[in-house]
């Protein structure tokens, strides 16, 4: 692929995450981030969706790895719609290289409605005045149920896709921060790396008044068999866990 782009194609190299973003690590940081060029990494069944198939191809840690390339950008749809229009961008986009993290067949349309796509901006799916919740790639499903659950208990409910993961849309994060009394991020992702600690930090860095909830894989390896379900309600991450420590 590098070889390609230095030719001047638009390569995408895609397979499982595990294998085509952490077997060849080397090559991707030193092939596509050193020499900045853009090919696009395509990283599918990202976090835990291949459960059933054990921690080889469980990708929890994949953020934080390819947000440390410098160079790097990272793409993270919730939706085929979504990820048609990345997929799109990243055959254009000159930058330089792309992690494009997304699931794996079926996932449902999230996106109807919604504001524009933009590469680098934060994605408005719904807009309320009490709570948002930040998330991206296919986990969105299970925050789009969150929000329901808390629009049906009265609450106005902001539902906000961070589909760009790096850059981070800093400034769109930070007003979340101001313009909400409560704000949830919602992530397949361990805790290191993500986009759970870097809200942390800008709501810190900003001294955002707002409550903040952050909900992500554990630190750890689960030996737990079973769906894509089963093993995230194993880490902590489900509708039921989730109401019912931001209730």
């Amino acid at each position: 692929c590098a070889g390609l782009a230095l030719k001047g194609c638009q390569p995408f190299a895609y397979t499982i995450a595990t294998f085509s973003l952490y077997r060849p690590f080397e090559m991707v940081r030193d092939d596509l981030g050193y020499q900045n060029l853009p090919v696009t990494v395509v990283g599918m069944g990202a976090g835990v969706i291949y459960s059933t198939l054990g921690g080889t191809h469980h990708t929890m840690e994949d953020i934080a790895i390819a947000g440390a390339i410098p160079n790097m950008q990272i793409v993270a749809p919730c939706d085929p719609a979504e990820c048609t229009e990345a997929t799109k961008w990243c055959a254009t986009q000159k930058n330089g290289p792309v992690y494009l993290r997304i699931g794996k067949a079926g996932e449902p349309d999230l996106t109807k409605g919604a504001e524009p796509w933009q590469f680098g901006k934060i994605r408005y799916l719904r807009r309320g005045t009490d709570v948002c919740i930040l998330t991206y790639g296919c986990i969105t499903k299970m925050a789009t149920q969150v929000a329901d659950q808390l629009q049906a208990q009265g609450k106005s409910v902001s539902l906000v896709s961070v589909h760009t993961v790096k850059p981070l849309d800093r400034e769109g994060i930070v007003e979340t921060l101001k313009r909400h009394k409560h704000v949830i991020v919602i992530e397949e992702h361990v805790p290191q790396g993500g986009l759970a600690p870097q809200t942390k930090q800008l709501a810190w860095e900003t001294q955002a008044t707002c409550r903040l909830d952050t909900f992500t894989l554990k630190d750890e390896f689960i030996h737990c068999y079973g769906s894509w379900e089963d093993l995230l309600d194993a880490h902590g991450v489900s509708v039921p866990k989730i109401l019912a420590k931001v209730a």
